[in-house]
């Protein structure tokens, strides 16, 4: 039996892909944005805070990093409805990316800060800086600079799981391949070329943060 491969047929298909594209990356976006600012203020909970809000946190790190994305997501989306509140497709992805990346960012970015030599810590103290200024010019910059490769990667991760936002028809890359292969039924090529798209995104995004990083994040 001979298959006879037509990649044509999906990349005629192109606008819906460009939009897949945009909408993966506006999701990722947001939700590194929010969830590692989100994992950057749990993260100084977890080492400074008071015991109360550490265990708090703690207990929704554990709870996230040890359940399915899938099941966030649907939870957030079909299971909060019950208690009235309603969302749009886009919002609940948005919401369970951020709550997912917060977490992981949470425990990576808590690796940094405790790495940190409390010598460092002594001498911001005895520059009279107050606590806050403390941890937001000596502690998180260095912090976040040891921690930036893995941070970066579980971006990525949390990209890479957007995809299963087209379950609940956020029209991100995998919804758009999947509406295309039911058109023109060439599920093979359709898929092949969204792997294609997401290995360029993932390597692409990887580079940017890694040229953001130094520039713009935690100084050279």
């Amino acid at each position: 039996m001979r298959v006879e491969l037509n990649f044509g047929a999906v990349l005629a298909q192109w606008p819906l892909l460009l939009s897949g594209v945009l909408w993966t990356l506006a999701l990722t976006a947001i939700a590194a944005l929010i969830g590692v600012a989100i994992g950057i203020a749990f993260a100084w909970v977890r080492s400074h805070g008071p015991t109360w809000l550490r265990w708090v946190v703690g207990t929704y790190v554990e709870l996230i990093r040890n359940t399915p994305f899938i099941v966030q997501l649907f939870f957030i989306y079909f299971g909060l409805p019950a208690a009235g509140v309603k969302l749009t497709p886009e919002t609940a992805s948005v919401i369970a990316m951020v709550v997912n990346l917060s977490a992981y960012a949470t425990e990576i970015i808590r690796a940094g800060i405790d790495a940190t030599p409390k010598g460092q810590i002594e001498a911001a103290h005895s520059l009279a800086l107050d606590r806050m200024q403390t941890f937001t010019r000596v502690v998180l910059p260095p912090a976040l600079k040891k921690v930036w490769p893995s941070l970066v990667s579980q971006i990525i991760i949390v990209m890479l799981g957007s995809a299963v936002c087209g379950q609940i028809s956020t029209p991100e890359l995998s919804f758009a391949a999947n509406v295309i292969q039911s058109r023109n039924f060439r599920a093979f090529e359709a898929f092949i070329i969204a792997t294609a798209l997401y290995l360029v995104l993932s390597i692409a995004v990887r580079r940017l943060m890694n040229w953001l990083g130094p520039r713009f994040v935690y100084g050279r």
